[in-house]
């Protein structure tokens, strides 16, 4: 089949972002199947020589139509959505001309449902739309939308994009059954979570020796914690300071490290400063490209996956979780929601306390000087990123639905 795949944040492991969209595709085109991509240069620009507007670039056999697009993790929300408009309405116009069998649109934004059901209308071709966030139910609960008009309007695309869509993917049970609320049958929706990237994470650990060695000697012999990813409204990075604070008294031998970029990075560094623990006991640097994340995993005795107190994030299928099941590192959250039952269940990990920093600390020094416990959650993680979340289990479930659609 001719799969056209909507996605406006394509990566690549060279880039610093999230690769589901890759991944799926390479497996696509191994099995056989046509995959052409139209997207933005987001996540491409610094490793492509693209020109202004369209470009056409071929990667692992996948094709790409790439929209020379800027794009930054402290854009304010105007220039975000300013940014989702302009791809929505160029991003269509460029489908219309490419012929498939069938549309495979990703979110986030919402409005790469624009092009899809464009093309799926005017082209009679099945559209597949995968649930990445519920939108707007998370922007609308941040805060980040409060116009009434613009609630309503991202309401109503939401539930219309649902309902003329053949099948439909949530990356969580939550997000599956945020959909089938709106009355789409359970049939129709296929539960496909972020997934296990083995042959990428799954590496001696020499490996992470060595980046101890070569990037982090200012660990020195300490347990390492570490946090990569965005520092967003959303994503309350700051939690890592308040660890670091309590870490000092409590346990000396706990060293923590934040990878990332984003809106509030700049507050959580003075934060940090001004609590004393910045370049001692926590260090923040730049972000990296996820081959290096591959290094910093296998260097790492706990990953961390944060958010504040926002329910409607509890449905995420957090990047950070697969990747540290892949790399065999026990992962730590402080949220609620599927992943804490998951965490809990399977025993990879530790969930700790939200607001309360000094049993949160005591949990991680515990678990960390705890051997056979600690063993155990390395040996779970293995299994569960093999068995149960492989990149390529994931890929199957896509393949499947997107036959499904096609034969409807």
């Amino acid at each position: 089949m001719h799969i056209l795949y909507l996605h406006q944040y394509f990566a690549t492991p060279e880039s610093n972002a999230g690769t589901r969209s890759y991944e799926m595709a390479k497996r696509l085109v191994k099995n056989g199947h046509n995959v052409t991509f139209v997207t933005s240069s987001a996540y491409l620009s610094a490793n492509y020589n693209l020109q202004r507007g369209w470009n056409f670039i071929e990667i692992d056999g996948i094709k790409l139509h790439v929209l020379h697009l800027s794009y930054s993790n402290k854009d304010n929300f105007f220039k975000r959505i300013l940014k989702f408009i302009t791809f929505s309405i160029r991003s269509t116009l460029k489908s219309v001309s490419i012929k498939c069998d069938v549309v495979f649109a990703t979110s986030t934004p919402l409005t790469i449902a624009i092009p899809g059901l464009v093309y799926s209308k005017f082209k009679k071709t099945p559209l597949v739309f995968e649930v990445r966030d519920l939108w707007p139910e998370l922007p609308v609960a941040t805060g980040v939308i409060k116009n009434q008009l613009v609630i309503y309007l991202a309401s109503w695309l939401e539930k219309y994009t649902y309902k003329n869509s053949k099948r439909l993917v949530g990356l969580s049970p939550g997000m599956c059954e945020g959909i089938i609320k709106h009355g789409i049958s359970e049939k129709n929706v296929t539960l496909a979570t972020n997934s296990c990237d083995t042959d990428l994470f799954d590496v001696d650990k020499d490996v992470g020796k060595n980046y101890l060695t070569s990037k982090l000697s200012f660990v020195n012999g300490r347990k390492l914690i570490t946090y990569t990813g965005t520092f967003g409204l959303i994503n309350n990075v700051g939690y890592i300071v308040e660890l670091a604070k309590v870490a000092e008294k409590l346990d000396p031998n706990l060293c923590f490290v934040a990878i990332g970029d984003g809106m509030e990075k700049q507050q959580i560094l003075e934060h940090a400063e001004n609590a004393g623990v910045l370049n001692k006991n926590l260090y923040i640097l730049p972000p990296v490209p996820k081959t290096e994340i591959v290094e910093l995993l296998s260097a790492a005795d706990l990953s961390l996956s944060l958010f504040g107190q926002v329910k409607e994030m509890w449905h995420n299928s957090a990047n950070k979780l697969f990747d540290a099941l892949a790399s065999q590192t026990p992962i730590a959250i402080n949220y609620a929601g599927w992943q804490q039952e998951f965490i809990n269940e399977h025993n990879c990990g530790l969930v700790l306390d939200s607001s309360n920093y000094e049993k949160a600390t005591a949990s991680i020094s515990l678990f960390l000087n705890h051997q056979s416990k600690y063993d155990m959650a390395v040996a779970s993680c293995k299994i569960l990123s093999y068995e149960h979340f492989s990149r390529d289990i994931m890929a199957a479930r896509i393949e499947k639905t997107l036959m499904e659609a096609i034969n409807d």
